[in-house]
């Protein structure tokens, strides 16, 4: 995650509302949805209420959203496989970025 986070934190507002390689969303679209995806993880992992991550209106703000929902999710101690469907999910992320 933390390769993801150093790729995509120098962005500027331009580059964010660009429409991710293949898609038809935004690439912030795309990093929101993974950082929904990583903080429904932690949430399954927690035994918790999955909860709504909110779309914020500067996308400036992703990078530190996904920080947060990863620091959750190895906090909530998730077993291996967990992990490795997070670490899918990043990898799925970066490569239309």
């Amino acid at each position: 995650m933390e390769l993801l986070v150093r790729q995509v934190g120098h962005w500027q507002q331009p580059r964010w509302a660009a429409v991710a390689a293949g898609g038809n969303v935004s690439r912030a679209d795309l990093v929101h949805r993974l950082v929904q995806e990583i903080a429904n993880l932690a949430a399954d992992a927690e035994g918790g209420p999955r909860r709504a991550v909110p779309r914020l209106d500067n996308d400036l703000a992703l990078p530190d959203q996904l920080r947060v929902v990863a620091a959750d999710l190895v906090a909530a101690a998730p077993p291996p496989e967990m992990l490795a469907r997070a670490a899918a999910e990043v990898t799925a992320t970066r490569d239309p970025l």
